[in-house]
């Protein structure tokens, strides 16, 4: 089993950054991909950005250029600096972590709340 413990979320001003956390913990030695989902009310949860564990990087559209994704191998870790934060990003934010047998594991989710 995997855990994943995310920090870093809260409220920001539009035009403001946030940098979002996410520790794994446990088998940490079967995981491959890590990166970041995000849902937002009445929508479906969708990708923001992955990292594989050699460094190759993946976002989706609306964040590229402003969303950076990065991970630690060495403390099993995965960041997201998010700058230029506009009212569309609110959303709560789910890190997730792939096995190498594609098993998928989930974050409590932390909530971005960006104000106009």
């Amino acid at each position: 089993q995997v855990q994943l413990v995310e920090s870093g979320g809260g409220l920001v001003q539009t035009g403001g950054s946030l940098r979002l956390s996410c520790a794994a913990s446990g088998n940490t030695f079967r995981l491959n991909a890590m990166g970041w989902y995000r849902q937002a009310p009445g929508k479906q949860r969708e990708l923001v950005a992955s990292i594989t564990s050699g460094g190759s990087t993946n976002y989706a559209d609306s964040v590229k250029g402003r969303f950076t994704i990065s991970r630690d191998n060495a403390k099993n870790t995965v960041y997201l600096q998010m700058n230029s934060l506009k009212s569309e990003d609110t959303a709560v934010y789910y890190c997730n972590a792939k096995s190498i047998i594609s098993v998928n594991y989930w974050g409590q989710g932390t909530q971005v709340t960006v104000s106009t």
